[in-house]
Protein backbone atom coordinates (compact mmCIF):
# COMPACT_ATOMS: atom_id res chain seq x y z
CA UNK A 1 0.00 0.00 0.00
CA UNK A 2 1.39 3.38 -1.21
CA UNK A 3 2.13 6.22 1.06
CA UNK A 4 -0.40 8.18 -0.18
CA UNK A 5 -3.49 5.89 0.54
CA UNK A 6 -2.86 6.37 4.64
CA UNK A 7 -2.40 9.92 4.22
CA UNK A 8 -5.79 12.02 4.77
CA UNK A 9 -5.61 15.61 4.03
CA UNK A 10 -6.76 15.95 7.89
CA UNK A 11 -3.21 14.59 8.59
CA UNK A 12 -1.40 16.62 6.97
CA UNK A 13 -0.95 19.90 8.75
CA UNK A 14 2.02 23.24 7.95
CA UNK A 15 3.41 25.07 10.44
CA UNK A 16 2.70 22.34 13.63
CA UNK A 17 4.27 23.76 16.60
CA UNK A 18 6.79 21.36 18.86
CA UNK A 19 8.64 22.39 21.45
CA UNK A 20 10.99 19.73 21.56
CA UNK A 21 10.76 15.82 20.71
CA UNK A 22 8.69 14.64 23.07
CA UNK A 23 6.20 17.37 21.73
CA UNK A 24 6.04 16.42 18.43
CA UNK A 25 5.72 12.82 19.23
CA UNK A 26 2.67 13.20 21.25
CA UNK A 27 1.23 15.47 18.45
CA UNK A 28 1.99 12.83 15.86
CA UNK A 29 0.33 10.08 18.24
CA UNK A 30 -2.45 12.52 18.46
CA UNK A 31 -3.20 12.91 14.09
CA UNK A 32 -2.84 8.98 14.10
CA UNK A 33 -4.74 7.63 16.28
CA UNK A 34 -7.91 7.56 14.07
CA UNK A 35 -10.36 5.95 16.98
CA UNK A 36 -7.43 4.46 18.63
CA UNK A 37 -6.38 5.48 22.19
CA UNK A 38 -3.71 7.99 21.46
CA UNK A 39 -1.32 6.21 23.97
CA UNK A 40 -1.17 3.39 21.74
CA UNK A 41 0.12 5.15 19.16
CA UNK A 42 2.33 7.17 21.84
CA UNK A 43 3.83 4.51 22.79
CA UNK A 44 4.75 2.96 19.47
CA UNK A 45 6.39 5.55 17.90
CA UNK A 46 8.16 6.50 21.27
CA UNK A 47 9.41 2.62 21.77
CA UNK A 48 10.83 2.97 18.10
CA UNK A 49 12.83 6.00 18.73
CA UNK A 50 14.38 4.51 21.82
CA UNK A 51 16.08 2.21 19.42
CA UNK A 52 17.50 5.23 17.72
CA UNK A 53 16.60 8.21 16.10
CA UNK A 54 14.12 8.36 12.95
CA UNK A 55 15.61 11.49 11.82
CA UNK A 56 17.27 11.00 8.58
CA UNK A 57 19.40 13.81 8.26
CA UNK A 58 18.56 17.41 5.71
CA UNK A 59 15.77 18.17 8.35
CA UNK A 60 13.84 15.32 7.77
CA UNK A 61 12.64 12.75 9.98
CA UNK A 62 10.66 9.13 9.43
CA UNK A 63 8.82 8.32 13.28
CA UNK A 64 7.50 4.87 12.95
CA UNK A 65 6.10 2.37 15.27
CA UNK A 66 4.10 -1.06 15.21
CA UNK A 67 1.00 -1.68 17.25
CA UNK A 68 -0.37 -5.43 17.71
CA UNK A 69 -3.78 -2.64 19.01
CA UNK A 70 -4.03 -1.58 15.56
CA UNK A 71 -5.52 -3.08 12.26
CA UNK A 72 -4.49 -0.78 9.73
CA UNK A 73 -1.80 1.14 8.57
CA UNK A 74 -2.18 5.06 8.88
CA UNK A 75 0.23 8.03 8.29
CA UNK A 76 0.79 11.51 8.91
CA UNK A 77 2.97 14.20 7.54
CA UNK A 78 4.15 17.87 9.18
CA UNK A 79 5.96 20.79 8.22
CA UNK A 80 6.67 22.35 11.81
CA UNK A 81 6.86 25.95 12.47
CA UNK A 82 10.25 25.62 13.89
CA UNK A 83 12.58 22.52 13.44
CA UNK A 84 13.42 20.86 16.63
CA UNK A 85 16.23 18.52 17.64
CA UNK A 86 15.79 14.84 16.79
CA UNK A 87 19.48 13.45 17.35
CA UNK A 88 20.00 13.01 13.82
CA UNK A 89 22.94 12.01 12.71
CA UNK A 90 24.15 15.20 11.26
CA UNK A 91 22.84 16.86 14.11
CA UNK A 92 20.37 19.10 11.92
CA UNK A 93 17.27 19.80 13.21
CA UNK A 94 14.02 18.28 11.58
CA UNK A 95 11.32 20.39 10.13
CA UNK A 96 9.77 17.63 8.10
CA UNK A 97 8.15 14.67 9.25
CA UNK A 98 6.79 12.06 7.46
CA UNK A 99 4.71 9.05 10.85
CA UNK A 100 3.89 5.72 9.95
CA UNK A 101 1.58 3.66 12.39
CA UNK A 102 1.09 -0.18 11.25
CA UNK A 103 0.19 -2.94 12.44
CA UNK A 104 2.39 -5.50 14.60
CA UNK A 105 2.29 -7.93 11.56
CA UNK A 106 3.16 -5.22 8.84
CA UNK A 107 6.63 -6.41 8.15
CA UNK A 108 7.11 -6.03 4.56
CA UNK A 109 4.72 -3.62 3.80
CA UNK A 110 6.26 -1.27 6.68
CA UNK A 111 9.99 -1.71 5.33
CA UNK A 112 8.87 -0.67 1.94
CA UNK A 113 6.55 2.37 2.90
CA UNK A 114 10.14 3.63 4.95
CA UNK A 115 11.78 3.29 1.58
CA UNK A 116 9.55 4.65 -0.44
CA UNK A 117 9.87 7.94 2.13
CA UNK A 118 13.82 7.75 1.89
CA UNK A 119 13.95 7.73 -1.74
CA UNK A 120 11.64 10.85 -2.11
CA UNK A 121 13.53 12.59 0.91
CA UNK A 122 16.33 11.98 -0.87
CA UNK A 123 14.96 14.54 -3.70
CA UNK A 124 16.87 17.79 -2.56
CA UNK A 125 14.14 19.90 -4.90
CA UNK A 126 11.35 17.94 -3.50
CA UNK A 127 12.10 18.99 0.31
CA UNK A 128 12.79 22.27 -1.52
CA UNK A 129 9.06 22.31 -2.34
CA UNK A 130 7.98 20.91 0.67
CA UNK A 131 9.57 23.43 2.59
CA UNK A 132 8.26 26.37 0.32
CA UNK A 133 4.50 25.10 0.41
CA UNK A 134 2.09 27.73 1.30
CA UNK A 135 -0.60 25.04 3.15
CA UNK A 136 -1.45 22.05 3.55
CA UNK A 137 -3.82 21.35 0.09
CA UNK A 138 0.06 22.32 -1.86
CA UNK A 139 2.31 20.21 1.15
CA UNK A 140 0.00 17.01 -0.28
CA UNK A 141 0.19 17.74 -3.61
CA UNK A 142 4.04 18.45 -3.43
CA UNK A 143 4.13 14.77 -1.71
CA UNK A 144 1.91 13.21 -4.25
CA UNK A 145 4.30 14.59 -7.30
CA UNK A 146 7.06 13.36 -5.20
CA UNK A 147 5.42 10.04 -5.14
CA UNK A 148 4.63 9.53 -8.23
CA UNK A 149 7.24 10.84 -9.99
CA UNK A 150 9.60 8.01 -8.07
CA UNK A 151 7.35 4.95 -9.00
Amino acid sequence: MPFLDLLPAERVRTDLAAADKGELIEQLARLLSDGVDPAVAREALAARERLGSTGLGHGVAIPHGRSAKIDEARAAFVRLATPVDFSADDGRAVDLVAALLVPAHFTDQHLKLLAELAELFSDEAITAELRAAPDAATLREVLERGLRAEG
